[in-house]
């Protein structure tokens, strides 16, 4: 693997597979004694921004937040696998102008087959929760991603991600 940093950004909808593609991804990284660091959204939301809401100023300051701290970790020389929806482009663009390199990954599974396997149960909460993306919040998939997934169980985009990081 590459030895310079990079963010790998996985965007997709909510329940689409991004966590499980980003584990399956940091998995071949540390197996090949890659410097990898996984920094999963709702993880991160938890532990540094738990105030933070989901109206769009407090979206706006978490992904910048995230955006940064995976930049800062990738300028010193690690992987940093970013597995957050994002769900407006200009977020993950700012995303790619911090980052020394950068990979976007789309997880394009369908919003039905998300809504069907929802383990948070997210969909049925979403008038709740606010403006859940693919229920009440738009979702702007990216226009021209280094890698298109077929949910997070594919082999495929894990292995193009590797190359990419090549």
């Amino acid at each position: 693997m590459s030895s310079g940093g990079t963010v790998v950004w996985i965007t997709g909808l909510p329940a689409s597979g991004k966590s499980t593609l980003a584990a399956h991804v940091a998995a071949r990284l540390r197996a090949s004694r890659a410097p990898v660091v996984v920094l999963d959204g709702d993880a991160v939301r938890e532990v540094i921004v738990p105030a933070h809401g989901y109206d769009p100023a407090s979206r706006d300051a978490f992904y910048r937040t995230l955006a940064g701290l995976a930049a800062l970790i990738a300028h010193q020389g690690a992987i940093t696998i970013v597995p957050a929806t994002a769900h407006l482009r200009t977020w993950r663009d700012q995303a790619r102008s911090r980052a020394p390199r950068f990979v976007e990954v789309h997880v394009a599974t369908p919003l039905e087959e998300c809504r069907r396997r929802d383990p948070k149960g997210l969909y049925a909460r979403a008038g709740d929760a606010g403006a859940l993306p693919g229920a009440g919040a738009d979702y702007e998939p990216p226009l021209h991603p280094e890698v298109v997934a077929d949910g997070g169980d594919d082999d495929g985009a894990v292995r193009a991600v590797l190359d990419r990081l090549r």
